[in-house]
């Protein structure tokens, strides 16, 4: 019998899907996610991310943060603002004075604004008032009583304790200014209107002095630290007392004022202390002590001085090392 042939194995047949596979280089695979990865995506819970998804979920929480707000447009930047006296006191609000700066591109000049503002007491606004927050309006509740043409723009705004009255202003300049509102006349803001005169200027400072400033609690006195690296003390109670012996043949100021009027009136300092290495950048008396301050600077130091002990520094840490001891 002839050989029997074995029978060839049938070659399986195959099928093609769209284009041949390729091989994925290794950046393409570190691309993928994981399904793992899309899991913890899909679980981690939103949270505002931008500026304006923050600010209308705080807008939506204005009726339970707040016993009432208020928001008045201003037509100009404001780098300082502070409250004056209580002028008034009434059932359901009170009228608070209130200090603030415009600082203006140049058209027209900078000013100190004094305004009088309606303040609402504590749980009288109902739920709904407060809740109806527009931040493109002017508030009825605060009105303009008074503009001052600021020599330079307003950095600083100070209130003098036992006169709130008096004010103390920072600028751009080695000077600080001190106003008494209620004597300054009333100007308009335009352009090419004269700067309103200062009812006193300290001086002291050797360079531009133009953010730190404090009033004492106890006395008339002021505290300025600026770009020379020193800490100025002036006593407004100075300025009074040179005037006493020409009591009767000068005028006084505005009734009640602790500032005399007196043409470019100016005072220099009672000390200036020395102690830092670069531009200070704000000072506080201690609020127990009219002799006691502190003060700290770019050089990264705090500083407490005793102005009955001498100029010098009586404690001075450097702000790095507070850091590193924690």
């Amino acid at each position: 019998m002839p050989p029997m042939e074995e029978e060839a194995s049938p070659t399986p047949l195959l099928k093609k899907r769209g284009q041949p596979r390729k091989d994925k280089t290794k950046e393409e695979r570190d691309k993928e996610e994981t399904p793992a990865e899309k899991m913890r995506e899909k679980k981690q819970p939103h949270h505002p991310s931008t500026i304006d998804e923050k600010y209308i979920q705080w807008k939506s929480l204005i009726p339970v943060l707040y016993d009432w707000l208020a928001n008045h447009n201003l037509l100009w930047p404001s780098l300082s603002c502070r409250w004056g006296p209580q002028l008034e006191q009434g059932k359901f609000k009170n009228r608070q004075r209130l200090y603030l700066s415009e600082q203006t591109d140049g058209s027209v000049p900078n000013t100190l604004v004094i305004a009088n503002c309606e303040v609402v007491k504590a749980r009288v606004a109902a739920v709904e008032h407060v809740a109806e927050f527009n931040e493109e309006a002017r508030s009825p509740f605060v009105k303009k009583y008074k503009t001052i043409i600021h020599p330079g723009e307003v950095n600083r705004i100070r209130e003098l304790p036992q006169n709130t009255n008096i004010v103390a202003t920072h600028t751009d300049c080695p000077e600080v200014f001190i106003w008494d509102v209620e004597a300054q006349p009333n100007h308009h803001a335009v352009l090419g209107a004269a700067d309103s005169l200062p009812d006193l200027v300290l001086t002291g400072h050797q360079e531009n002095a133009e953010f730190a400033l404090a009033m004492c609690p106890t006395e008339p006195l002021v505290l300025s630290g600026g770009r020379d690296k020193s800490i100025v003390l002036w006593s407004i109670q100075d300025h009074v007392s040179t005037l006493t012996t020409d009591a009767a043949t000068k005028p006084a100021g505005s009734s009640g004022s602790i500032i005399k009027s007196a043409d470019n009136s100016s005072i220099g300092p009672r000390g200036i202390f020395q102690g830092h290495e670069d531009t200070v950048e704000d000072v506080q008396f201690c609020p127990s002590s009219a002799q006691e301050f502190y003060s700290v600077g770019d050089d990264s130091c705090l500083i407490l001085w005793d102005a009955q002990v001498g100029l010098n520094p009586i404690v001075k840490v450097s702000c790095l090392s507070l850091f590193i001891g924690s």
